[in-house]
């Protein structure tokens, strides 16, 4: 007997055997259970989560000898039909292959006629975006009024296509991919059954891999079972997949936080010396850096891949969240810069050192500063003769801080705090300043800022201009208005001022009474 594959193998045969799509399934089995069956569905969807399969078992529903129900028989002669492909009155048909108005009317030239043995006619369209829209035209009619021994189930992966008219004669459902853990435990189910050896890991690197997709799924692990001789390994999975391996990501990152350009090139050229696919490595580092976003700042811990957590939870600690979120902004705006490039490496390179030039070179926070070759070296202090040292340029004045002032809009002014540190200090009031503790509380509807890069910024400075004052920043609200929240109030008030100097103008009331105008206050702006 000749080998099945394993998606024909363990397709399912009844609602339930069916993973998933449970929407869908409770819908049509309250449908035919209480004898309300639609004359027309469409079941739309991407490939692989059941269209075809769904429209199989509805089919055989009506068909069944027992009588309609959500739980055919399966043993009678027409179940056993359906599900060997052969029953006469299940009419299946890819639209892809039959686009023309005259094969259309041809294949609707039989619907007035009885069904030859079943129940029902039941006609399956697959893929009916593909029709002509003279074929969708030919089918609206009988779409809409078909006898009543006449069903029509259509299947697409592009509604968009689907007319509209054909979408209000249709009940549309819309079956969703399947998560990986639905899709593991079938195949874990699978391959208990066929007593074939595996690894969990590598039936989740599967699942992952199948986006969403059981067909998809079960194609791979078959070529699995092929590509391992007989057993579903970890190793082999991910060599037939070519997955990236975590250690390249980590090596990557980890020369990112030094700020070594010598190594993360290096690195990259070992990658390519092992054929890495660059693409795919810039989407591992994308994920990467999503999740060690999302462990940071959200505090989820619930992700499906197999990421090594407590190596994602290291390199946290030592990365702010404004350096992940530039990071990921670069990599994500990199792919682009891979396929202009003359090569994905060159533009891998090049995304690596463009994270480097923009990445802190912070030497208090133990960055090391990027580091030349050798050779460079070498070279430049072979060439380099000595000359005299260039006269120390004069110091620029710098602000005096009344260390004695308690005021603090007058403070953050004096520091000259700016960026994203003065908007922090700005969204700050005091609480308490004595016995050198300054205690800040920060308005809770910035409270993402607190752990931030500007609060220790801002808390270094406090302690730089006041002899070492300890500060202290607890999310509370302000007793009373925050810096930010004056000049927010000032320019309110400058607006209400400048519109109502423009209302009470003379002039403007002058053209109001003769023209019946109208002042339009959002283009009224105050001078500064």
């Amino acid at each position: 007997m000749s080998y099945q594959v394993l998606a024909r193998k363990w397709r399912p045969h009844g609602f339930g055997e069916l993973v998933g799509q449970e929407h869908v399934v409770r819908a049509l089995s309250n449908a035919l259970d209480n004898d309300r069956v639609h004359h027309a569905y469409l079941f739309t969807g991407t490939r692989g989560v059941g269209k075809t399969t769904l429209a199989r078992i509805l089919a055989k529903s009506l068909n069944c000898e027992t009588g309609v129900s959500s739980a055919p028989c399966g043993e009678c002669a027409s179940c056993r039909e359906i599900d060997e492909g052969r029953f006469v009155d299940l009419i299946e048909v890819d639209a892809a292959s039959r686009t023309k108005v005259d094969q259309t009317r041809e294949l609707l030239e039989n619907v007035p006629y009885a069904p030859v043995s079943g129940r029902y006619k039941v006609y399956l369209i697959d893929e009916v975006h593909m029709f002509s829209d003279s074929s969708f035209n030919a089918l609206l009619k009988t779409l809409e009024e078909p006898p009543p021994h006449v069903k029509f189930l259509l299947a697409t992966t592009d509604p968009q296509k689907v007319p509209v008219t054909v979408l209000s004669r249709c009940l549309q459902f819309n079956l969703k991919r399947l998560p990986v853990d639905q899709i593991q435990g079938q195949l874990k189910t699978i391959l208990e059954a066929e007593k074939i050896f595996f690894d969990v890991s590598a039936l989740q690197l599967l699942s992952i891999a199948a986006d969403g997709s059981m067909r998809d799924a079960l194609s791979l692990m078959d070529q699995a079972i092929v590509f391992g001789g007989g057993q579903v390994r970890d190793d082999d999975v991910r060599a037939m997949l070519g997955t990236i391996p975590q250690d390249y990501v980590f090596e990557l990152l980890e020369a990112l936080v030094a700020n070594n350009g010598v190594t993360l090139m290096r690195q990259v050229d070992e990658m390519a010396q092992k054929s890495v696919d660059f693409v795919s490595l810039l989407k591992t580092l994308l994920t990467f850096l999503h999740r060690m976003a999302m462990v940071q700042q959200a505090s989820v811990d619930w992700f499906e891949d197999d990421i090594d957590k407590q190596k994602l939870q290291g390199m946290i600690s030592r990365i702010s969240a404004e350096d992940i979120q530039l990071y990921y902004q670069m990599a994500l705006m990199g792919q682009n810069d891979l396929n202009l490039a003359p090569d994905p490496r060159m533009g891998f390179e090049m995304l690596m050192l463009r994270m480097l030039a923009f990445s802190p070179n912070d030497v208090e926070a133990g960055v090391k500063p990027i580091s030349k070759p050798k050779s460079v070296q070498q070279k430049s202090a072979v060439k380099t003769t000595p000359t005299k040292p260039a006269p120390k340029p004069t110091a620029e004045p710098v602000a005096t801080v009344d260390k004695k002032n308690r005021d603090w809009p007058t403070v953050i002014r004096q520091l000259g705090l700016g960026g994203l540190t003065g908007q922090f200090a700005g969204h700050c009031a005091v609480k308490s300043w004595d016995n050198g503790k300054l205690v800040l509380t920060l308005d809770p509807q910035h409270k993402s800022l607190q752990g931030s890069r500007a609060e220790q910024m801002l808390i270094k400075a406090l302690a730089n201009n006041f002899d070492g004052l300890t500060a202290e920043i607890i999310v509370e609200s302000p007793a009373g208005a925050t810096p930010q929240q004056l000049k927010t109030q000032q320019k309110q008030d400058k607006q209400a001022s400048a519109v109502e100097d423009v209302r009470h103008n003379p002039y403007v009331e002058a053209m109001q009474q003769t023209f019946d105008a109208q002042v339009v206050e959002e283009s009224i702006k105050p001078v500064e």
